[in-house]
């Protein structure tokens, strides 16, 4: 069986999106497009683990290599994603494909191989780490959808109607900029380096000028004060980011900003709209998105640490003493620590 896997690299096939979508377990994470804002923006090389049957896709792992010299050389699938679920279907016995793909770890001398949702392929193996993730269910008008809302979620929307916030829908570098100028504010206030501009620009020309994405801001007598990133893929969406200025967080337009998303993607016929991972300690963010009405799931990362030769348990390192550092930081060297820093926590 190991033979009839191969590494791949999506960027090299000009149909490689239609290939995935011809799956209903692709997400957005598995497309090219993805696949080029990681490539582009870090340096990773991609390395897809596929199986194929008469050039039908039959069993994905994705992987990007990470070459660090600050936390040494891995497989990540994928880096800076929160959840990356292999593709198997029954064709394909799922501990010979990971063993194909820790097999290449050892020739490439990786210190580990982490898998962000592979609940198929290690059923049995304790999680390195465990997140919460929730999906909303876009089927039914949006009646329906907005009846399912947490009575505070709904008082929310109103409230940030009432005093005047505006929303704009927009795919243009304006937009991305006046993200970027939000998610700088709120990184820091969560004591954390912002991600490089270059990475939200990558996004402008590989997701959102592609339309497979879009960025909603609410403008607060005339001045964006929220904002998120969404994707899109199939019928799939996916809020991937979000920011704002914490001094006009009475407003409660994170809120309304993602009340027009679910509109948004309702009104054209999306399915559902995943809200990405969320820590079990962060508990405000926890209630935020159980707010909307959407199911919960756990997405269990899994490590596998060469040298001692087992998946192994980890930590998360959001939290820590490098926030209250962090939080006292000029914005400006910030972003410099964080153009630095970013290739190398993959």
């Amino acid at each position: 069986m190991s033979e009839e896997i191969r590494i791949v690299n999506p960027l090299d096939n000009p149909h490689w999106d239609d290939l995935i979508l011809s799956n209903p377990a692709s997400s957005f994470f598995h497309s090219a497009s993805w696949a080029r804002v990681l490539v582009e923006s870090y340096g990773y090389k991609p390395l897809y683990f596929a199986s194929f049957s008469s050039e039908r896709l039959c069993a994905l792992m994705p992987v990007m290599e990470v070459n660090s010299f600050l936390t040494g050389n891995k497989g990540v699938s994928l880096p800076f994603t929160d959840y990356s679920n292999p593709i198997i279907d029954g064709a394909v016995q799922p501990q010979v494909f990971l063993n194909r793909a820790l097999e290449h770890g050892r020739q490439r001398r990786w210190k580990y191989l982490e898998l962000r949702a592979a609940n198929l392929i290690l059923p049995s193996t304790p999680p390195s780490l465990t997140y919460i993730g929730h999906t909303l269910d876009l089927n039914g008008t949006l009646d329906r959808i907005y009846s399912r809302f947490r009575g505070s979620t709904r008082r929310n929307v109103k409230k940030a109607l009432r005093e005047g916030v505006e929303i704009n829908i927009g795919t243009s570098p304006d937009f991305v900029k006046e993200f970027y100028r939000l998610n700088c504010l709120t990184r820091r206030e969560h004591g954390l380096p912002p991600q490089p501009y270059e990475f939200f620009k990558s996004i402008h020309r590989h997701v959102l000028l592609k339309d497979l994405g879009s960025v909603i801001l609410a403008s607060y007598r005339g001045k964006p004060i929220a904002g998120s990133v969404f994707f899109h893929f199939g019928r799939k969406a996916l809020y991937k980011y979000g920011a704002s200025d914490h001094t006009h967080q009475w407003l409660r337009a994170n809120n309304l900003v993602m009340w027009e998303g679910i509109k948004a993607y309702s009104e054209k016929g999306y399915e559902s709209i995943c809200f990405g991972r969320t820590e079990t300690e962060n508990q405000g963010l926890l209630q935020f998105k159980s707010g909307w009405g959407t199911s919960e799931h756990l997405i269990r990362y899994y490590r596998y640490d060469f040298g001692r030769q087992a998946f192994v348990r980890t930590s998360s390192k959001v939290t820590g003493f490098h926030n209250k550092i962090f939080k006292k930081m000029p914005l400006l060297l910030l972003k410099k620590l964080g153009n630095v820093l970013y290739r190398h926590m993959g």
